[in-house]
This record gives C-alpha cells, structure tokens and sequence, in this order.
C-alpha cells in the first residue's frame, strides 16, 4: 500500500511540476534587430493540465481492466 501511494505521488508530482516551467520570451540576437523581431513567441504549457487529466484517467482505466483480468483468470 505504502509502494502504491509513493508511486502515485510520484506521478502527480512529475504531471504538475512541468506547470511552473515555461519557455523564455525569445530575445533579439542582432544589432539591426531583424533576427526576431515581431515574433509573438509560442505558447508552451497552455494545455498540460488537459493532457495531464486524460493520462490519468487512461493510466487508472488501463489499471483496472489489467486488475479484472487478473480477477477472472
């Protein structure tokens, strides 16, 4: 019991930690200042928490049917 609930913070921990990193603004690297400029840079971590849930979900539906086959057979 104690094994499974490490494991299972562990996966949490992993899922949510990448919530707090975000890529850098992309600065200018030239002196004429065309290199970059006018870029919007792109978003990275908008939608983890959707992909986060649905790898959840997926991880407890594929540890119960793996649970019920052991059950029956």
């Amino acid at each position: 019991m104690k094994n499974t609930i490490v494991k299972i913070g562990l996966t949490v921990v992993c899922l949510f930690s990448n919530l707090l990193i975000f890529a850098g603004t992309p600065g200018d690297n030239s002196d004429t200042g065309d290199l970059q400029g006018g870029d919007t840079p792109a978003p990275i971590g908008d939608y983890i928490w959707v992909l986060a849930v649905i790898v959840v979900v997926y991880a407890f539906w594929k540890l119960k049917a793996a649970q019920n086959s052991k059950v029956q057979g």
